[in-house]
């Protein structure tokens, strides 16, 4: 279903170099598929496509339809990192550009900042607006996110009143402990469990990520459906498997050709927070032990015109990896000016997607000929089925990926050392010592 085509790295590699990173990859996803890699207990994204029962899948759907009688038109999902990006990939892909269909809520995040500016500005909205709140923690402790949930909590149960706002807070939390949850069996709160074995940058096909895609009113039941599709796909071992590949040969441009930093190329402003979740996907799961590739992206036309140059002529230190849409949905035929000031007239009977397409393979060629070497992941349209195999491939590739380089991909250790910095320079009990050591320094 989903496609890779590295015919564009077929100038900077050997095929010795191809055959043996293969083979690695393979071994990889002999110990992804056994389960017997370092961090087996959280692999539990592996069969979620196929684990979303018709109850939850239910579930969620009353909470779209409980909602839309009450006439809310906002909902603040709080959130961060993956407890916000799989979702909000999605509700940009999908959505409209510019118009919100009538009938269904605008859905937004918070949380995923500690922005004054941005919280009061939301605020602004929710005020003008019929609010309610969709909180994802699993401890409910998490700064960014707590902080949000305080406030627009607050701002909830002061505008309808303690009960009211209970039925306008849904949680996304443990099954069993923490603070989020203890808070909502207090208060009532409908809640969704975040799977104990899933981790938040694989969590987007868990409730954590459906609940917030089905209230912006799209077809979760497609998006599962996509993704069951293309983990049976992802199951066949071989070198023809479209996450070996891909897996293989970025390890191979990492470690044989000492390209450090791979772009993530799009050709549509609404896949830009695709990048963005794909970003963290593979920058927390990769980035340790003084490894990784690092994960950056660009929008392309618009960044031919910003990072073009530097792609193009600046340090060799990069490949590209573009997400390429086989189908626009839509169709838009340029036309004819008899003035043809603009000189277009060559491009009149046209679509706008044709010149997208060969935009697109204008800057294949250029970037090849000045050394960037380029792969491409093929997807057959922008829509939840194709979205959901998105989501299903780049997270089985970012598996074998990480175990061919020698890493744990699921864990983050590293996130843990700003936090507890930030804790002792907020003066949270229990940072004293740190407190005092961190002031000596700055």
């Amino acid at each position: 279903m989903i496609k890779v085509n590295l015919s564009g790295c077929d100038t900077f590699v050997s095929k010795a170099d191809v055959q043996n990173y293969t083979a690695k990859a393979l071994d990889a996803f002999d110990t992804l598929m056994a389960g017997n890699g370092e961090g087996n207990d959280f692999l539990g994204w592996k069969t979620l496509p196929i684990d979303v029962d018709e109850a939850l899948i239910s579930s969620i759907e009353s909470v779209r339809d409980d909602w839309k009688a009450k006439g809310i038109d906002l909902v603040i999902t709080i959130g961060i990192g993956g407890s916000y990006l799989g979702a909000k990939c999605a509700i940009e892909a999908l959505s409209h550009s510019f118009v919100r269909p009538e009938g269904v809520p605008q859905v937004v995040f918070a949380g995923n900042n500690l922005s004054e500016d941005y919280i009061a500005e939301l605020m602004d909205l929710a005020v003008m607006r019929n609010t309610a709140v969709v909180v994802i923690s699993k401890s409910g402790t998490t700064t960014e996110p707590a902080v949000a949930f305080r406030i627009f909590k607050e701002y909830l149960e002061n505008k309808y009143g303690k009960a009211e706002a209970a039925s306008r807070i849904v949680a996304v939390t443990d099954a069993k402990k923490g603070a989020l949850k203890t808070l909502s069996t207090q208060e009532g709160y409908r809640t969704y469990v975040v799977p104990d074995n899933v981790g938040g940058r694989y969590s987007v096909l868990s409730p954590v990520g459906l609940l917030p895609i089905a209230l912006a009113g799209f077809d979760i039941r497609a998006m599962l459906s996509g993704a069951a599709k293309e983990r049976e796909d992802l199951l066949v071992k071989g070198e023809d498997n479209a996450a070996v590949k891909y897996a293989a040969m970025r390890n191979l441009l990492y470690s044989v050709n000492g390209k450090p930093v791979e772009i993530f190329v799009t050709y549509s402003p609404k896949l830009a927070f695709v990048a963005e979740w794909w970003k963290q996907l593979y920058g927390e799961s990769e980035g340790k032990d003084g490894k990784g590739i690092y994960p950056a992206s660009v929008n392309n036309t618009a960044d031919l015109h910003s990072m073009g140059q530097f792609i193009q002529q600046g340090s060799r230190i990069m490949f590209e990896t573009v997400l390429n849409v086989q189908k626009a949905q839509r169709e838009v035929v340029i036309g004819t000016d008899p003035q043809n000031l603009d000189c277009l007239n060559y491009l009149a009977g046209k679509r706008v997607e044709h010149c997208n397409a060969m935009a697109q393979l204008g800057v294949k060629v250029a970037h090849i000929d000045g050394g960037v070497p380029q792969m491409e992941v093929s997807m057959e349209k922008i829509d939840e089925y194709n979205l959901g195999a998105i989501f299903y491939f780049f997270e089985f590739a970012c598996g074998i990926s990480a175990y061919t380089l020698g890493i744990y991909p699921l864990n983050q250790p590293g996130v843990e050392a700003y936090k507890k910095n930030m804790f002792a320079l907020l003066r949270k009990p229990g940072y004293e010592a740190e407190t005092e050591a961190i002031l000596k320094r700055i």
